[in-house]
């Protein structure tokens, strides 16, 4: 990380006292260190820092003045959402403030003509369904975390789910947002309607992981619920015979609500945790979602059925019901603590590969788990090929925290080996910032570069995050945020 700027911290009081006049609420400003100390770390708990202080903003105003402030006098700021991020993007800095989100945490408007919901970043995601589904409606993407992970978060890390496979990202659910830039001028960017013209910032700034602004305001698709859904449980001897079932579902051109696989290991320490009925004897199972009419349903169900044995699947079972159905899920959507009660610590690593490598890079993480001495379990979203390995581990033995980033490393690269990419839902924060040159050259990254100076010139956005070296303005020839008007005229200002 950066080195902590002296000058910074030796202005502490004076911008402690500067926060409190933005932000007067009690207990809008935190400084004590026992208090800090729950904003250490993100979900990547291996990388800790004791932010200088944190800020807890209530509306968008008051974002805008602390970014304002910080632009000014050069104060480093690292936002802040519900902290279920994986790979450290909420990592604090020493001499930065860490601006925390979770009061923006209104659902501002329902439009069901336009199937369109308005919240607060501070929103969790599963209560943006909880807000709609009283009238039959949902948000489609559902991360693991979904009961505790904010929209904004969701926003920052392009965050996915087990139904992203039909449904899409968060990049594909989500139609426009209000964003404070570090200058503190308020952009909207997109709206209700289903595309907007001139250049995409939307997706720009979906998955920019705080390096561009803060987002105040997201504006989401929301979809109807499907008349039927069923799940169905296929069991194999070998991880290579499930991911053949996998490649041989898609091929065939059905595309399932949700298409999630995990090996025994995985599937021991989830069954042990969640009683979801699954099968102890077999070594991968498939969790296939169809969902549709009853009809479409119905036939897709015997179509996958026919192509799991085809492909030697051992065991099946089709939910009967909607309690059943939920209790499938229920036991993937446990699995990441279902390991923590097996390990006393793991990392949950995030890369993605084609569909028809699976079965290689399984074998090879095989491979690495013995050349590295841990154990790894696997779960993850087998139809679009987004691994989750989790390693196990003790970070109380002597180098166990060292092997795991090694190997952890090294599944990385073996997913960027095949022609995948090292991220598919988690973001590169610093748990994969070192790794950016196994998957782009100096020339890829010069060019990200410049976009991240051109909202930030300045480099007080969440830095050390995303890139192993961040270049000045100066060297890039970068166009710099300052006169965001003229650059930007057709973005609406407030």
């Amino acid at each position: 990380m950066p080195e902590p700027d002296q000058s910074t911290l030796a202005r502490r009081k004076d911008i402690i006292a500067a926060m409190r006049n933005i932000v007067p609420a009690d207990g809008g400003v935190i400084v004590d260190e026992d208090q800090l100390r729950p904003y250490e770390c993100d979900g990547l708990m291996a990388y800790r820092q004791l932010p200088m202080i944190v800020v807890l903003p209530e509306n968008t105003g008051q974002v805008a003045a602390i970014l304002k402030y910080c632009h000014i006098h050069k104060i480093r700021v690292v936002p802040r959402g519900a902290g279920t991020g994986l790979s450290g993007g909420a990592l604090p800095m020493a001499d930065a403030i860490t601006i925390g989100m979770m009061k923006f945490n209104r659902v501002l408007d329902i439009d069901w003509d336009n199937r369109a919901v308005v919240v607060q970043p501070g929103v969790t995601n599963l209560g943006i369904t909880r807000a709609v589904e009283h009238k039959g409606f949902y948000y489609a993407p559902d991360p693991s975390s979904q009961i505790a992970c904010s929209i904004g978060g969701n926003i920052a890390e392009n965050s996915g789910g087990v139904h992203s496979l039909k449904y899409g990202l968060t990049t594909n659910n989500v139609l426009g947002v209000e964003m404070v830039t570090i200058e503190g001028e308020v952009l909207r960017v997109g709206g209700k309607g289903l595309d907007q013209s001139g250049y995409d910032l939307l997706g720009v700034i979906t998955g920019s992981e705080g390096l561009l602004g803060i987002v105040t305001e997201v504006t989401v698709r929301i979809l109807r619920k499907p008349e039927t859904a069923r799940a169905l449980l296929l069991g194999f001897n070998s991880s290579e015979a499930g991911g053949d079932c996998v490649a041989k579902i898609i091929a065939d051109g059905i595309i399932p609500g949700g298409l999630e696989m995990m090996d025994a290991p995985a599937i021991k320490a989830t069954e042990d945790f969640v009683h979801a009925g699954y099968p102890l004897d077999v070594e991968a199972l498939l969790l296939v979602e169809l969902d549709g009419p009853k009809v479409e349903v119905d036939y897709l169900i015997e179509q996958v059925g026919a192509i799991a044995t085809q492909c030697g699947a051992v065991y099946s079972r089709i939910s009967e019901s909607e309690e059943e159905r939920l209790l499938f899920w229920s036991g993937r959507k446990n699995a990441f603590p279902a390991i923590g009660r097996i390990s006393p610590d793991y990392m949950c690593m995030d890369g993605t590969i084609p569909r028809r490598r699976l079965a290689e890079v399984l074998t090879g993480m095989q491979v690495l788990s013995q050349r590295h001495g841990l154990r790894v379990a696997n779960v993850f979203h087998a139809g679009d090929g987004n691994l989750h390995p989790l390693i196990m581990f003790d970070a109380n033995q002597p180098g166990d925290l060292e092997r795991a980033e090694a190997f952890g490393a090294d599944i990385l690269k073996l997913c960027v080996e095949v022609g995948g990419v090292l991220s598919g839902e988690h973001g590169i924060g610093v748990e994969k910032r070192d790794l950016m040159p196994e998957m782009f050259t100096e020339d890829d990254m010069k060019h990200q570069e410049r976009l991240k100076l051109a909202f930030d010139e300045d480099e007080l956005l969440n830095p050390g995050k995303v890139f192993p070296t961040l270049h000045g303005c100066g060297e890039l020839k970068t166009l710099h945020a300052r006169g965001v008007a003229d650059k930007f005229p057709n973005i609406p200002r407030f």
